[in-house]
Protein backbone atom coordinates (compact mmCIF):
# COMPACT_ATOMS: atom_id res chain seq x y z
CA UNK A 1 0.00 0.00 0.00
CA UNK A 2 1.97 3.27 -0.33
CA UNK A 3 3.77 5.18 2.33
CA UNK A 4 2.05 6.86 5.24
CA UNK A 5 1.78 10.62 5.29
CA UNK A 6 3.59 12.77 7.83
CA UNK A 7 0.82 12.38 10.42
CA UNK A 8 0.97 8.61 10.18
CA UNK A 9 -2.40 8.29 8.42
CA UNK A 10 -3.06 6.58 5.10
CA UNK A 11 -4.56 8.96 2.56
CA UNK A 12 -7.21 8.18 -0.02
CA UNK A 13 -4.55 8.65 -2.70
CA UNK A 14 -2.41 5.98 -1.03
CA UNK A 15 -5.38 3.60 -1.00
CA UNK A 16 -6.15 4.15 -4.67
CA UNK A 17 -2.47 3.79 -5.61
CA UNK A 18 -2.26 0.50 -3.72
CA UNK A 19 -5.41 -0.84 -5.30
CA UNK A 20 -4.13 0.05 -8.76
CA UNK A 21 -1.12 -2.23 -8.26
CA UNK A 22 -3.16 -5.25 -7.22
CA UNK A 23 -2.91 -8.19 -9.65
CA UNK A 24 -6.06 -9.39 -11.35
CA UNK A 25 -8.09 -11.04 -8.57
CA UNK A 26 -11.39 -11.36 -10.27
CA UNK A 27 -14.43 -9.22 -9.43
CA UNK A 28 -15.12 -10.95 -6.12
CA UNK A 29 -11.55 -10.91 -4.83
CA UNK A 30 -11.08 -7.32 -5.92
CA UNK A 31 -14.22 -6.25 -4.08
CA UNK A 32 -13.05 -8.02 -0.93
CA UNK A 33 -9.66 -6.36 -1.19
CA UNK A 34 -11.22 -2.89 -1.53
CA UNK A 35 -13.56 -3.57 1.40
CA UNK A 36 -10.63 -4.63 3.59
CA UNK A 37 -8.61 -1.54 2.70
CA UNK A 38 -11.63 0.67 3.39
CA UNK A 39 -12.21 -1.03 6.76
CA UNK A 40 -8.56 -0.57 7.72
CA UNK A 41 -8.58 3.09 6.72
CA UNK A 42 -11.87 3.88 8.46
CA UNK A 43 -10.76 2.02 11.56
CA UNK A 44 -7.60 4.05 11.97
CA UNK A 45 -9.17 7.30 10.80
CA UNK A 46 -12.09 7.12 13.20
CA UNK A 47 -9.94 6.27 16.21
CA UNK A 48 -7.63 9.19 15.46
CA UNK A 49 -10.39 11.70 14.80
CA UNK A 50 -12.94 11.02 17.54
CA UNK A 51 -11.30 8.58 19.91
CA UNK A 52 -13.89 5.79 19.64
CA UNK A 53 -11.66 2.75 19.89
CA UNK A 54 -12.29 -0.86 18.96
CA UNK A 55 -11.25 -2.07 22.39
CA UNK A 56 -13.79 -3.70 24.68
CA UNK A 57 -15.66 -1.09 26.74
CA UNK A 58 -15.11 -0.86 30.46
CA UNK A 59 -18.18 -1.78 32.47
CA UNK A 60 -18.67 0.68 35.31
CA UNK A 61 -18.88 -1.86 38.13
CA UNK A 62 -17.03 -4.79 36.59
CA UNK A 63 -13.80 -4.32 38.53
CA UNK A 64 -15.30 -3.88 42.00
CA UNK A 65 -13.45 -6.23 44.31
CA UNK A 66 -15.90 -8.59 45.97
CA UNK A 67 -15.40 -9.41 49.61
CA UNK A 68 -15.43 -12.98 50.88
CA UNK A 69 -18.76 -12.41 52.59
CA UNK A 70 -21.21 -15.21 51.87
CA UNK A 71 -24.64 -13.97 50.76
CA UNK A 72 -27.65 -16.14 51.55
CA UNK A 73 -30.32 -16.02 48.86
CA UNK A 74 -34.05 -16.73 48.81
CA UNK A 75 -35.75 -17.37 45.47
CA UNK A 76 -39.42 -16.42 45.15
CA UNK A 77 -40.94 -17.80 41.95
CA UNK A 78 -39.32 -20.66 40.02
CA UNK A 79 -40.98 -20.57 36.63
CA UNK A 80 -38.91 -20.42 33.44
CA UNK A 81 -37.30 -17.07 34.25
CA UNK A 82 -36.66 -17.92 37.89
CA UNK A 83 -34.90 -21.11 36.83
CA UNK A 84 -32.81 -19.20 34.27
CA UNK A 85 -31.66 -16.73 36.95
CA UNK A 86 -30.70 -19.47 39.37
CA UNK A 87 -28.88 -21.39 36.65
CA UNK A 88 -26.95 -18.23 35.70
CA UNK A 89 -26.03 -17.84 39.37
CA UNK A 90 -24.39 -21.27 39.41
CA UNK A 91 -27.27 -23.51 40.50
CA UNK A 92 -28.63 -25.57 37.62
CA UNK A 93 -30.97 -28.51 37.73
CA UNK A 94 -29.09 -31.71 36.77
CA UNK A 95 -31.15 -32.21 33.62
CA UNK A 96 -30.14 -28.73 32.41
CA UNK A 97 -26.47 -29.62 32.88
CA UNK A 98 -26.92 -32.95 31.11
CA UNK A 99 -28.61 -31.26 28.17
CA UNK A 100 -25.84 -28.75 27.48
CA UNK A 101 -23.12 -31.31 28.25
CA UNK A 102 -24.58 -33.77 25.73
CA UNK A 103 -24.88 -30.97 23.18
CA UNK A 104 -21.20 -30.07 23.67
CA UNK A 105 -20.13 -33.67 23.15
CA UNK A 106 -22.00 -33.87 19.86
CA UNK A 107 -21.02 -30.41 18.61
CA UNK A 108 -17.55 -28.93 19.11
CA UNK A 109 -18.91 -25.47 18.37
CA UNK A 110 -21.33 -25.60 21.29
CA UNK A 111 -19.43 -23.97 24.17
CA UNK A 112 -22.28 -23.51 26.62
CA UNK A 113 -21.14 -26.24 29.01
CA UNK A 114 -17.56 -24.95 29.15
CA UNK A 115 -18.76 -21.37 29.50
CA UNK A 116 -20.93 -22.39 32.42
CA UNK A 117 -18.23 -24.43 34.13
CA UNK A 118 -15.70 -21.62 33.76
CA UNK A 119 -17.83 -18.76 35.08
CA UNK A 120 -16.86 -17.19 38.39
CA UNK A 121 -18.08 -18.46 41.74
CA UNK A 122 -20.45 -15.86 43.21
CA UNK A 123 -20.01 -17.04 46.81
CA UNK A 124 -23.72 -17.45 47.51
CA UNK A 125 -25.98 -20.16 48.85
CA UNK A 126 -29.70 -20.58 48.29
CA UNK A 127 -31.30 -21.07 51.69
CA UNK A 128 -34.94 -20.51 50.83
CA UNK A 129 -37.38 -21.48 48.07
CA UNK A 130 -40.94 -20.27 47.57
CA UNK A 131 -43.13 -21.35 44.68
CA UNK A 132 -46.88 -21.99 44.61
CA UNK A 133 -46.58 -25.05 42.37
CA UNK A 134 -45.25 -28.11 44.22
CA UNK A 135 -43.49 -29.55 41.15
CA UNK A 136 -41.56 -26.33 40.56
CA UNK A 137 -40.71 -25.99 44.24
CA UNK A 138 -39.24 -29.49 44.27
CA UNK A 139 -37.29 -28.73 41.10
CA UNK A 140 -35.96 -25.55 42.70
CA UNK A 141 -34.84 -27.50 45.76
CA UNK A 142 -32.85 -29.87 43.54
CA UNK A 143 -31.28 -27.00 41.58
CA UNK A 144 -30.40 -25.09 44.76
CA UNK A 145 -28.48 -28.11 46.06
CA UNK A 146 -26.68 -28.67 42.74
CA UNK A 147 -24.08 -25.93 42.74
CA UNK A 148 -21.77 -25.82 39.72
CA UNK A 149 -18.84 -26.29 42.11
CA UNK A 150 -20.11 -28.66 44.74
CA UNK A 151 -16.65 -28.98 46.29
CA UNK A 152 -16.70 -25.27 47.12
CA UNK A 153 -20.26 -25.06 48.31
CA UNK A 154 -19.86 -28.03 50.63
CA UNK A 155 -17.09 -26.19 52.45
CA UNK A 156 -19.40 -23.22 53.01
CA UNK A 157 -22.76 -24.62 53.99
CA UNK A 158 -24.14 -28.15 53.84
CA UNK A 159 -27.70 -27.23 54.80
CA UNK A 160 -30.47 -28.01 52.38
CA UNK A 161 -32.66 -25.07 51.36
CA UNK A 162 -36.02 -24.73 53.07
CA UNK A 163 -39.21 -24.62 51.07
CA UNK A 164 -41.64 -21.95 52.25
CA UNK A 165 -45.32 -22.07 51.31
CA UNK A 166 -45.67 -18.29 51.69
CA UNK A 167 -43.11 -15.65 50.73
CA UNK A 168 -43.64 -13.77 54.01
CA UNK A 169 -42.30 -16.78 55.91
CA UNK A 170 -39.19 -16.71 53.73
CA UNK A 171 -38.70 -12.98 54.35
CA UNK A 172 -38.95 -13.55 58.10
CA UNK A 173 -36.09 -16.05 58.06
CA UNK A 174 -32.82 -14.85 59.65
CA UNK A 175 -30.98 -17.14 57.18
CA UNK A 176 -31.92 -14.96 54.18
CA UNK A 177 -29.92 -11.82 53.24
CA UNK A 178 -31.36 -11.11 49.80
CA UNK A 179 -34.18 -12.27 47.55
CA UNK A 180 -34.66 -12.87 43.83
CA UNK A 181 -38.26 -12.23 42.79
CA UNK A 182 -39.39 -13.93 39.56
CA UNK A 183 -43.11 -14.33 40.10
CA UNK A 184 -46.00 -13.20 37.91
CA UNK A 185 -46.02 -9.42 37.43
CA UNK A 186 -48.93 -8.76 39.78
CA UNK A 187 -46.85 -9.95 42.76
CA UNK A 188 -43.60 -8.06 42.01
CA UNK A 189 -44.39 -4.84 43.85
CA UNK A 190 -45.84 -6.21 47.09
CA UNK A 191 -43.08 -8.78 47.56
CA UNK A 192 -40.39 -6.16 46.82
CA UNK A 193 -41.99 -3.74 49.31
CA UNK A 194 -42.24 -6.39 52.03
CA UNK A 195 -38.66 -7.51 51.35
CA UNK A 196 -37.33 -3.95 51.65
CA UNK A 197 -39.21 -3.49 54.92
CA UNK A 198 -37.66 -6.73 56.17
CA UNK A 199 -34.19 -5.43 55.31
CA UNK A 200 -33.63 -7.94 52.47
CA UNK A 201 -31.80 -6.83 49.32
CA UNK A 202 -33.94 -7.19 46.19
CA UNK A 203 -33.40 -8.41 42.64
CA UNK A 204 -36.77 -8.32 40.84
CA UNK A 205 -37.69 -9.17 37.29
CA UNK A 206 -39.31 -6.68 34.97
CA UNK A 207 -41.86 -5.23 34.80
CA UNK A 208 -41.04 -3.67 38.16
CA UNK A 209 -44.70 -3.12 39.01
CA UNK A 210 -48.13 -3.82 37.60
CA UNK A 211 -49.57 -0.36 38.27
CA UNK A 212 -48.43 3.26 38.40
CA UNK A 213 -49.34 3.57 42.08
CA UNK A 214 -47.15 0.57 42.93
CA UNK A 215 -44.12 2.25 41.32
CA UNK A 216 -44.20 5.04 43.92
CA UNK A 217 -44.66 2.55 46.77
CA UNK A 218 -41.74 0.37 45.68
CA UNK A 219 -39.45 3.37 45.27
CA UNK A 220 -40.35 4.69 48.72
CA UNK A 221 -39.87 1.30 50.37
CA UNK A 222 -36.47 0.72 48.75
CA UNK A 223 -35.15 4.16 49.67
CA UNK A 224 -36.49 3.97 53.22
CA UNK A 225 -35.19 0.44 53.69
CA UNK A 226 -31.68 1.31 52.51
CA UNK A 227 -31.39 -1.98 50.65
CA UNK A 228 -29.59 -2.68 47.35
CA UNK A 229 -32.12 -2.97 44.53
CA UNK A 230 -31.56 -4.29 41.01
CA UNK A 231 -34.21 -4.55 38.28
CA UNK A 232 -33.75 -7.53 35.97
CA UNK A 233 -32.71 -5.80 32.75
CA UNK A 234 -29.59 -7.82 31.97
CA UNK A 235 -29.05 -5.79 28.80
CA UNK A 236 -27.30 -3.30 31.07
CA UNK A 237 -24.33 -5.67 30.91
CA UNK A 238 -24.14 -6.04 27.12
CA UNK A 239 -20.87 -4.72 25.67
CA UNK A 240 -22.47 -3.37 22.50
CA UNK A 241 -24.88 -1.25 24.58
CA UNK A 242 -22.01 0.15 26.62
CA UNK A 243 -20.08 0.91 23.42
CA UNK A 244 -23.16 2.59 21.93
CA UNK A 245 -23.31 4.91 24.90
CA UNK A 246 -19.70 5.91 24.22
CA UNK A 247 -20.65 6.73 20.62
CA UNK A 248 -23.51 8.95 21.80
CA UNK A 249 -21.29 10.72 24.33
CA UNK A 250 -18.79 11.48 21.55
CA UNK A 251 -21.62 12.84 19.36
CA UNK A 252 -20.73 10.48 16.53
CA UNK A 253 -24.31 10.52 15.22
CA UNK A 254 -24.94 14.25 15.42
CA UNK A 255 -28.46 15.45 16.25
CA UNK A 256 -30.78 12.49 16.92
CA UNK A 257 -34.46 13.14 16.30
CA UNK A 258 -35.87 9.63 16.03
CA UNK A 259 -35.21 6.27 17.68
CA UNK A 260 -37.06 3.17 16.51
CA UNK A 261 -37.16 -0.06 18.51
CA UNK A 262 -39.21 -3.23 18.19
CA UNK A 263 -39.74 -6.77 19.38
CA UNK A 264 -41.20 -9.29 16.96
CA UNK A 265 -41.96 -12.95 17.66
CA UNK A 266 -43.78 -15.64 15.70
CA UNK A 267 -44.24 -18.75 17.78
CA UNK A 268 -46.69 -19.74 20.56
CA UNK A 269 -44.02 -19.72 23.28
CA UNK A 270 -43.03 -16.19 22.30
CA UNK A 271 -46.71 -15.25 22.50
CA UNK A 272 -46.85 -16.61 26.08
CA UNK A 273 -48.81 -19.75 25.16
CA UNK A 274 -46.62 -21.78 27.48
CA UNK A 275 -47.00 -25.51 28.05
CA UNK A 276 -49.46 -26.53 30.75
CA UNK A 277 -47.74 -28.94 33.11
CA UNK A 278 -49.62 -32.26 33.30
CA UNK A 279 -49.27 -32.28 37.09
CA UNK A 280 -50.67 -28.78 37.50
CA UNK A 281 -53.97 -28.99 39.37
CA UNK A 282 -55.78 -27.65 42.42
CA UNK A 283 -53.91 -30.06 44.70
CA UNK A 284 -50.42 -29.08 43.53
CA UNK A 285 -51.02 -25.33 42.98
CA UNK A 286 -51.97 -22.79 45.66
CA UNK A 287 -54.50 -21.01 43.44
CA UNK A 288 -55.89 -18.61 46.04
CA UNK A 289 -52.42 -17.35 46.94
CA UNK A 290 -51.58 -16.95 43.26
CA UNK A 291 -54.64 -14.75 42.70
CA UNK A 292 -53.71 -12.35 45.51
CA UNK A 293 -55.51 -9.08 44.77
CA UNK A 294 -56.57 -10.22 41.27
CA UNK A 295 -60.26 -11.01 40.63
CA UNK A 296 -61.41 -14.19 42.34
CA UNK A 297 -62.21 -16.85 39.75
CA UNK A 298 -62.25 -20.69 39.74
CA UNK A 299 -58.98 -22.54 39.20
CA UNK A 300 -57.65 -22.15 35.65
CA UNK A 301 -54.46 -23.92 34.55
CA UNK A 302 -54.36 -21.69 31.46
CA UNK A 303 -54.27 -18.57 33.59
CA UNK A 304 -51.72 -19.99 36.01
CA UNK A 305 -49.21 -21.14 33.38
CA UNK A 306 -50.00 -18.48 30.75
CA UNK A 307 -50.62 -15.56 33.09
CA UNK A 308 -48.90 -13.06 30.78
CA UNK A 309 -51.94 -13.21 28.47
CA UNK A 310 -54.22 -11.43 30.95
CA UNK A 311 -54.14 -7.92 32.42
CA UNK A 312 -55.21 -9.43 35.76
CA UNK A 313 -51.68 -10.77 36.30
CA UNK A 314 -49.41 -9.42 33.56
CA UNK A 315 -48.37 -6.15 31.94
CA UNK A 316 -48.61 -7.24 28.30
CA UNK A 317 -46.21 -6.22 25.55
CA UNK A 318 -45.63 -2.92 27.33
CA UNK A 319 -44.29 -4.40 30.56
CA UNK A 320 -42.77 -7.60 29.21
CA UNK A 321 -41.07 -6.54 25.96
CA UNK A 322 -41.23 -2.77 25.51
CA UNK A 323 -39.46 -2.40 28.87
CA UNK A 324 -36.39 -4.24 27.51
CA UNK A 325 -36.20 -1.90 24.53
CA UNK A 326 -36.92 1.22 26.59
CA UNK A 327 -34.30 0.31 29.18
CA UNK A 328 -31.70 -0.29 26.47
CA UNK A 329 -32.36 3.15 24.99
CA UNK A 330 -32.48 4.76 28.43
CA UNK A 331 -29.12 3.18 29.26
CA UNK A 332 -27.58 4.53 26.06
CA UNK A 333 -29.27 7.95 25.88
CA UNK A 334 -30.37 8.65 29.49
CA UNK A 335 -33.76 9.85 28.25
CA UNK A 336 -35.75 9.34 31.45
CA UNK A 337 -39.55 9.38 31.58
CA UNK A 338 -41.17 10.66 28.36
CA UNK A 339 -43.13 13.93 28.38
CA UNK A 340 -46.06 12.24 26.63
CA UNK A 341 -47.06 8.81 25.35
CA UNK A 342 -49.68 7.59 22.91
CA UNK A 343 -50.18 3.93 22.05
CA UNK A 344 -52.43 1.63 20.04
CA UNK A 345 -52.78 -1.98 19.01
CA UNK A 346 -55.07 -4.92 19.49
CA UNK A 347 -55.62 -8.67 19.62
CA UNK A 348 -55.23 -9.43 15.93
CA UNK A 349 -53.85 -12.97 15.79
CA UNK A 350 -54.19 -14.90 19.06
CA UNK A 351 -57.95 -15.26 19.52
CA UNK A 352 -57.49 -17.42 22.60
CA UNK A 353 -59.30 -15.42 25.26
CA UNK A 354 -56.37 -13.22 26.20
CA UNK A 355 -56.97 -9.60 27.17
CA UNK A 356 -53.53 -8.11 26.40
CA UNK A 357 -52.79 -7.11 22.78
CA UNK A 358 -50.60 -9.24 20.53
CA UNK A 359 -49.78 -6.19 18.39
CA UNK A 360 -48.77 -2.96 20.07
CA UNK A 361 -47.09 0.34 19.22
CA UNK A 362 -46.04 3.32 21.33
CA UNK A 363 -44.81 6.84 20.55
CA UNK A 364 -42.87 8.48 23.39
CA UNK A 365 -42.18 12.20 22.99
CA UNK A 366 -39.20 14.07 24.50
CA UNK A 367 -39.68 17.73 23.48
CA UNK A 368 -36.80 18.83 25.72
CA UNK A 369 -34.53 16.64 23.58
CA UNK A 370 -36.38 17.26 20.27
CA UNK A 371 -36.73 13.50 19.97
CA UNK A 372 -39.30 10.75 19.49
CA UNK A 373 -38.91 7.14 20.62
CA UNK A 374 -41.08 4.76 18.58
CA UNK A 375 -41.78 1.17 19.64
CA UNK A 376 -43.74 -1.51 17.83
CA UNK A 377 -44.13 -5.20 18.44
CA UNK A 378 -46.06 -8.13 17.06
CA UNK A 379 -46.37 -11.74 18.21
CA UNK A 380 -47.25 -13.07 14.75
CA UNK A 381 -44.13 -12.20 12.71
CA UNK A 382 -40.47 -12.62 13.53
CA UNK A 383 -39.17 -10.09 11.02
CA UNK A 384 -36.04 -8.77 12.71
CA UNK A 385 -35.75 -5.04 13.39
CA UNK A 386 -33.06 -3.80 15.77
CA UNK A 387 -32.69 -0.66 17.83
CA UNK A 388 -32.06 2.13 15.33
CA UNK A 389 -30.82 5.56 16.39
CA UNK A 390 -31.31 8.04 13.53
CA UNK A 391 -28.97 11.01 13.63
CA UNK A 392 -28.29 13.78 11.12
CA UNK A 393 -24.67 12.69 10.64
CA UNK A 394 -24.96 8.95 11.16
CA UNK A 395 -27.38 6.20 12.11
CA UNK A 396 -26.66 3.45 14.61
CA UNK A 397 -28.12 -0.04 14.96
CA UNK A 398 -27.67 -1.80 18.31
CA UNK A 399 -28.22 -5.49 18.99
CA UNK A 400 -25.65 -8.00 20.22
CA UNK A 401 -23.36 -5.95 17.95
CA UNK A 402 -23.06 -2.28 17.05
CA UNK A 403 -23.07 -0.83 13.52
CA UNK A 404 -22.82 2.87 12.61
CA UNK A 405 -23.26 4.19 9.07
CA UNK A 406 -22.63 7.77 7.99
CA UNK A 407 -25.62 9.60 6.57
CA UNK A 408 -25.15 10.56 2.92
CA UNK A 409 -26.34 14.14 3.66
CA UNK A 410 -24.23 14.45 6.81
CA UNK A 411 -22.72 17.81 7.69
CA UNK A 412 -19.94 16.38 9.83
CA UNK A 413 -18.74 13.82 7.27
CA UNK A 414 -19.62 15.82 4.14
CA UNK A 415 -16.09 16.43 2.92
CA UNK A 416 -14.98 12.83 3.33
CA UNK A 417 -18.15 11.50 1.70
CA UNK A 418 -17.72 13.84 -1.29
CA UNK A 419 -14.06 12.83 -1.56
CA UNK A 420 -15.04 9.16 -1.60
CA UNK A 421 -13.16 8.44 1.61
CA UNK A 422 -16.32 7.53 3.54
CA UNK A 423 -18.92 5.37 1.86
CA UNK A 424 -22.35 5.79 3.45
CA UNK A 425 -23.32 2.32 2.25
CA UNK A 426 -20.55 0.71 4.29
CA UNK A 427 -20.14 0.80 8.07
CA UNK A 428 -18.36 3.82 9.44
CA UNK A 429 -17.87 1.87 12.64
CA UNK A 430 -18.77 -1.66 13.71
CA UNK A 431 -18.21 -3.53 16.93
CA UNK A 432 -19.00 -7.16 17.70
CA UNK A 433 -17.86 -8.34 21.14
CA UNK A 434 -15.19 -11.05 21.03
CA UNK A 435 -16.92 -13.22 18.45
CA UNK A 436 -14.44 -15.86 17.38
CA UNK A 437 -16.53 -18.98 17.94
CA UNK A 438 -19.90 -20.21 16.70
CA UNK A 439 -22.66 -19.67 19.24
CA UNK A 440 -25.04 -22.52 19.96
CA UNK A 441 -28.62 -21.32 19.58
CA UNK A 442 -31.08 -24.14 20.16
CA UNK A 443 -34.49 -22.46 20.01
CA UNK A 444 -36.38 -19.54 18.51
CA UNK A 445 -36.57 -17.99 21.98
CA UNK A 446 -32.79 -18.16 22.45
CA UNK A 447 -32.20 -16.69 19.00
CA UNK A 448 -34.57 -13.82 19.84
CA UNK A 449 -32.77 -12.90 23.07
CA UNK A 450 -29.29 -13.51 21.66
CA UNK A 451 -30.01 -11.14 18.77
CA UNK A 452 -30.82 -8.40 21.25
CA UNK A 453 -27.73 -8.90 23.37
CA UNK A 454 -29.79 -10.28 26.26
CA UNK A 455 -28.32 -13.79 26.37
CA UNK A 456 -24.56 -13.39 26.56
CA UNK A 457 -21.76 -10.86 26.17
CA UNK A 458 -18.05 -10.54 26.95
CA UNK A 459 -15.81 -9.18 29.69
CA UNK A 460 -12.07 -8.94 29.11
CA UNK A 461 -12.50 -11.24 26.12
CA UNK A 462 -14.33 -13.94 28.10
CA UNK A 463 -17.88 -14.97 27.25
CA UNK A 464 -20.50 -14.50 29.97
CA UNK A 465 -24.21 -14.96 30.46
CA UNK A 466 -25.61 -11.41 30.79
CA UNK A 467 -27.90 -12.54 33.63
CA UNK A 468 -24.85 -13.85 35.50
CA UNK A 469 -23.17 -10.44 35.14
CA UNK A 470 -26.32 -8.63 36.27
CA UNK A 471 -26.63 -10.82 39.37
CA UNK A 472 -22.89 -10.45 40.05
CA UNK A 473 -23.18 -6.67 39.87
CA UNK A 474 -26.04 -6.74 42.39
CA UNK A 475 -24.09 -8.99 44.77
CA UNK A 476 -20.93 -6.88 44.46
CA UNK A 477 -22.95 -3.79 45.33
CA UNK A 478 -24.42 -5.54 48.38
CA UNK A 479 -20.93 -6.38 49.59
CA UNK A 480 -19.48 -2.94 48.83
CA UNK A 481 -22.47 -0.68 49.48
CA UNK A 482 -22.56 0.24 45.80
CA UNK A 483 -25.30 1.26 43.37
CA UNK A 484 -26.29 -1.19 40.61
CA UNK A 485 -26.75 -0.05 37.02
CA UNK A 486 -30.50 -0.74 37.03
CA UNK A 487 -31.23 0.65 40.49
CA UNK A 488 -34.55 1.87 41.86
CA UNK A 489 -34.34 5.24 40.07
CA UNK A 490 -33.83 3.52 36.71
CA UNK A 491 -36.58 1.06 37.62
CA UNK A 492 -38.99 3.85 38.46
CA UNK A 493 -38.40 5.46 35.06
CA UNK A 494 -39.00 2.13 33.33
CA UNK A 495 -42.20 1.47 35.28
CA UNK A 496 -43.74 4.89 34.63
CA UNK A 497 -42.87 4.85 30.91
CA UNK A 498 -44.39 1.37 30.46
CA UNK A 499 -47.53 2.21 32.44
CA UNK A 500 -48.06 5.42 30.47
CA UNK A 501 -48.18 3.27 27.34
CA UNK A 502 -50.62 0.82 28.93
CA UNK A 503 -52.84 3.63 30.20
CA UNK A 504 -52.91 5.26 26.77
CA UNK A 505 -53.87 1.93 25.18
CA UNK A 506 -56.62 1.09 27.68
CA UNK A 507 -58.14 4.58 27.71
CA UNK A 508 -57.49 5.37 24.05
CA UNK A 509 -55.96 8.79 24.72
CA UNK A 510 -52.63 10.57 25.00
CA UNK A 511 -51.13 10.75 28.51
CA UNK A 512 -48.58 13.17 29.93
CA UNK A 513 -45.93 13.18 32.65
CA UNK A 514 -45.68 16.20 34.94
CA UNK A 515 -41.98 16.18 35.78
CA UNK A 516 -42.22 18.71 38.61
CA UNK A 517 -45.14 17.09 40.42
CA UNK A 518 -44.13 13.54 39.37
CA UNK A 519 -47.63 12.57 38.33
CA UNK A 520 -49.20 11.10 35.20
CA UNK A 521 -51.85 13.37 33.70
Amino acid sequence: MGEKNKKGKISRRDILKGIATVPLLGAFGYALYRKKQYDNYIKGNLVNEIGLSYEAPKAAIWKIKSSDKLIRIGIIGFGSRGEDIIKASGFAHPDKIKKIKDAAESNNGDTRFDDYQNQDHLNIVINGICDLFDVRAERAMTAAANHMRTWDIEKIDKKQPIRYKNYKELLASPDIDAVIIATSDHWHAQIAIDAAKAGKHVYVEKAMTKTIEEAYRVRDAVKQGGIVFQLGHQGRQTESYIKAKEAIQKNLLGKISLIQVSTNRNDPNGAWVYDIHPEGNEKTIDWNQFLGNAPKIPFSPERFFRWRCWWDYGTGLSGDLFTHEYDGVNQIMELGIPHSVVSSGGIYFYKDGRTVPDTYQVACEYPDRDLTLLYSGTLSSDKYRGKIFMGHDANMEVSEKLIINAEEKSTRYKEKINAGIINSKLPLYSYKPGMKDVDAITSATEAYFAGRGLLYTYRDGKKYDTTFLHIKEWLDCIRNNGTPSCNIDQGFQEAIAAHMGTLSYLENRKVFWDKEKEIVI
